[in-house]
């Protein structure tokens, strides 16, 4: 979400209501696979949410509703829907845990890192579009992996193991890419870091 230069929105906005509205709909995602036979709908849910991470941010800054808490509530959101995401699909047999895990793994050294430079001052770091590129990637296959797992461990259907193909491809070059990523952010941190300390007066 964006810094803005307006004043503070306050919590009841439009942007916000989507965040929450996105947070709720995650007990039903894991109602969904785990206590029904509903698995397809669960993999469209997932891939709702994953989908509409761009909303809220769009909104607060289309309608001039950029909060504070909208600030916190927004990335926390969003890291909290992908980590519990990738767990489940992971619990539910859809991607081994090695897959899983590698990509865990990455969102918490990001979330680390996010924290860390907050934590020192730093000043802001866009986001590169690579990073973008990546995560779109990812969560789009992580739904993919879902619909085309049979439940029963039985035998897929011909355009489950077709479709489950290309996932593979497109879901390990997206792991790697999200690496590559993560290490492309440490000059840029940096930067920002060097900045925030001189827009504080520290040398």
């Amino acid at each position: 979400m964006s810094d803005g230069d307006g004043p503070d929105a306050g919590w009841r906005t439009w942007a916000n209501l989507v965040t929450v509205a996105r947070l709720a709909l995650l007990p039903v995602f894991f109602w969904l696979l785990f206590a029904t036979e509903h698995r397809a709908e669960a993999a469209w849910l997932l891939a709702l949410l994953g989908a509409t991470d761009w909303i809220d941010g769009f909104l607060a800054r289309r309608l001039q509703q950029v909060s504070k808490i909208g600030k916190v509530i927004d990335p926390v959101a969003d890291r909290l829907l992908v980590i519990s995401g990738l767990l489940a699909v992971a619990g539910a047999a859809g991607v081994p845990w090695w897959f899983a895990v590698a990509t865990l793994v990455r969102e918490l050294l990001v979330s680390l890192l996010t924290l860390a430079l907050a934590a020192l001052g730093a000043a802001r770091i866009d986001v590169l579009w690579w990073g973008k590129v990546s995560t779109f990637v990812l969560m789009t296959t992580y739904p993919l992996f879902l619909l085309t797992t049979n439940p029963h461990h039985g035998a897929l259907a011909p355009w489950q193991q077709s479709i489950r193909d290309v996932t593979w491809a497109f879901g390990v070059a997206g792991l790697i890419l999200s690496w590559i990523v993560l290490f492309a952010y440490v000059r840029p941190a940096r930067r920002a870091l060097r900045a925030g300390r001189q827009g504080r007066g520290i040398l």
